[in-house]
């Protein structure tokens, strides 16, 4: 029993658990996955016997020669152009607006925390009534409002989307950069203020590179989540619209393989996915530790 558990026998024990869920949740499924968009899969009834042919790329190239394929990576690449940055800055300022000593703190803490706990289904109702035509926001622009409004028109529809999962995930990653600083040690601070550095400068040249391991963590979450979307534009914009302007690569693939009963399909969409988030990830990886 020894020589199986190894060396750390209580560690191995805890770990064991855990290694059979990520089997069973995430390495199943995607071999399942790769499996299924290198063959004609298609769902059968129950103890049918069916032939499931190997048919090599043919499943991608039909996915790459798609343009609603196309398109959906297109939006989630504008999703993502908008939502990280947004979600890097202000997470870094609000955290650091919270890490000092201001009245209500903790109340302020909670109510940006709160979006992110909440289901999407519970706010999503709130910002259909704020961005519809008639909603507040074109009440408050009034002319200068766009025509048409923002969740049916085809340029602002994903970058509303972007607005609301920054807005909504905002308080994870503030919580992220809230416990990063505190790592960043008082004395940086007062040596930069008796150098007569002002609360910008010290921000700058203190504080970000003090939270840069919080910064690449916080950049390759957001990162992976925005290219998972599909609740958000399904749920704001009745599954994509306009015309596709919001459809993002999961959706895509929940229509083809679901919907549609093609398993396959989605599968090699799914696929293409995993490997564009990964190339993704390790190219911000790269540049953020060559930055640091």
């Amino acid at each position: 029993m020894r020589s199986l558990l190894g060396k750390q026998p209580v560690g191995t024990a805890f770990v064991v658990p855990y290694v059979v869920f990520l089997a069973a949740v995430f390495a199943y499924p995607l071999g399942f996955a790769v499996y299924m968009s290198f063959h004609d899969y298609f769902f059968a009834a129950p103890g049918a016997i069916v032939e499931r042919p190997f048919v090599g790329f043919d499943k991608y190239a039909a996915v790459l020669s798609d343009p609603a394929v196309r398109r959906s990576f297109g939006n989630v690449g504008i999703f993502l152009l908008i939502n990280v940055p947004l979600t890097v800055v202000l997470s870094l300022l609000l955290a650091t607006a919270l890490n000092t000593a201001i009245r209500w703190r903790t109340f302020f803490r909670v109510s940006y925390y709160v979006p992110y706990v909440t289901a999407s289904v519970a706010v999503v109702g709130v910002w259909l009534f704020l961005f519809n035509s008639n909603g507040l926001v074109n009440s408050v622009l009034g002319p200068l409002a766009p025509d048409p409004s923002w969740l049916v028109n085809s340029k602002l529809a994903m970058p509303t989307v972007a607005l609301f999962v920054t807005w909504k995930q905002l308080g994870f990653f503030i919580l992220l950069y809230l416990a990063a600083l505190q790592n960043v040690s008082k004395d940086l601070y007062e040596a930069a203020s008796m150098d007569g550095a002002s609360r910008v400068k010290s921000f700058w040249n203190v504080t970000v590179p003090g939270v840069r391991p919080a910064t690449t963590l916080v950049v390759l979450l957001a990162t992976v989540t925005g290219a998972n979307l599909f609740t958000e534009p399904y749920l704001l914009t009745g599954g994509g619209g306009p015309d596709g302007a919001s459809a993002s690569p999961v959706l895509i693939m929940y229509q083809r393989g679901i919907e549609q009963g093609n398993p396959d399909v989605g599968s090699a969409i799914g696929v293409l996915l995993v490997v564009a988030v990964l190339l993704l990830a390790l190219l911000q990886r790269r540049l953020l530790e060559r930055e640091s």
